[in-house]
């Protein structure tokens, strides 16, 4: 419970009707625009994979996937996907997408070791999108026009949400803004890498921090990625490693930073053996994803996730993720947040 962030004087802007109205029409909305921006086409994902493909996102690691054995396989282990990070690229393969065009589906993903509190929930939704892009386009500066355009479409969903509901203010600034994860540190080494988010989520409104995965000049990393979809050890064009990211917002509603999309450059098949190695998951050179990836079968590709309650949730200014979604939370968790003005699903 001390997790729980607990704003000042926090009423909900709408009622509970008027939140489920509100979630069709920013889901509808953005959706469609990002197919537009990127040029996706919608396709179907599972919910479950295969155990011991390599198929499923590692996250940071740590986390454990829900795991089931299915009767007609012979017991054979499925796990309950946590993101969509190494299929989408299988997909694009065999869709036979070619450069310029993706896809993006409606992910939905249990992530049972997740620390509940106002951001964090059991229950993962995202729209996960993967795109084919040329050798050339492998660098920041394509990186930093996809996110401009991402970001396009999050503001014009913001102003549609307040054409509906006047009482909505938007507060996204104009323009995003970019910054390294080492220059982050630089600015601000005696702040954790959370403190620096917020930092600088509070001076610009709107932030895309680059190169997470790979470790700073204090040793350290700036947030976990796994090491086989974000190519975060390449050095890009600007001096800098990695060539992914995080879109983070000033969050006013909670007084902080607030992520909405993690994305970037997928791995090429120097930069998947050279962070298999860095992490020590050489073995993972042996798995189904990895071998078709070795082997050229997969093209060169962007991809990222972006929260469907985490956008709901930002664009009709509520203060914890349950008031969005349908999940579990622990009995006290409920009560302290009626108590606050938060009525959880």
């Amino acid at each position: 419970m001390s997790k729980i962030i607990r704003p000042q004087h926090y009423k909900s802007l709408l009622d509970k009707h008027q939140t489920e109205q509100g979630i069709k029409l920013i889901k509808d909305f953005f959706q469609q625009n990002l197919a537009t921006e990127l040029r996706l086409t919608r396709v179907t994902a599972p919910l479950f994979v295969m155990k011991g493909l390599g198929i499923n996102d590692d996250l940071n690691g740590v986390e454990r996937p829900v795991t089931f054995p299915i009767k007609d396989l012979g017991d054979a282990k499925a796990e309950v996907v946590h993101s969509l990070a190494k299929w989408k690229r299988l997909t694009l393969a065999e869709y036979h997408i070619e450069p310029g065009f993706g896809i993006y589906t409606d992910m939905n993903a249990i992530r049972a070791d997740e620390e509940l509190d106002n951001l964090h929930s059991l229950y993962v939704d995202q729209w996960d999108w993967e795109a084919v892009i040329t050798r050339e386009e492998r660098k920041v500066a394509f990186l930093e026009d996809v996110v401009r355009r991402i970001y396009s479409a999050i503001r014009r969903t913001e102003y549609l949400t307040y054409e509906y509901f006047p009482q909505i203010k938007p507060f996204l600034p104009k323009e995003i803004h970019f910054i390294h994860s080492q220059d982050l540190l630089d600015l601000y080494p005696d702040k954790t890498p959370k403190e620096r988010e917020d930092a600088i989520c509070r001076q610009y409104g709107a932030v895309f921090v680059e190169g997470i995965g790979g470790k700073l000049s204090d040793g350290k990393k700036h947030d976990g990625r796994a090491p086989d979809y974000d190519d975060w050890s390449t050095i890009a064009e600007n001096g800098k490693m990695g060539l992914n990211g995080d879109i983070l917002i000033w969050y006013p509603t909670l007084d902080r930073a607030f992520e909405l999309s993690s994305m970037g450059i997928r791995v090429d098949k120097e930069s998947l053996l050279r962070q298999l190695k860095i992490e020590g998951k050489e073995d993972r050179e042996k798995l189904y994803f990895h071998q078709q990836l070795l082997n050229g079968k997969l093209p060169l590709s962007i991809g990222g996730g972006i929260g469907q309650s985490r956008l709901c949730m930002m664009m009709l200014h509520k203060a914890h993720i349950g008031e969005i979604q349908a999940s579990i939370w622990p009995d006290e968790m409920r009560k302290k947040c009626h108590e606050l003005g938060m009525e959880l699903i």
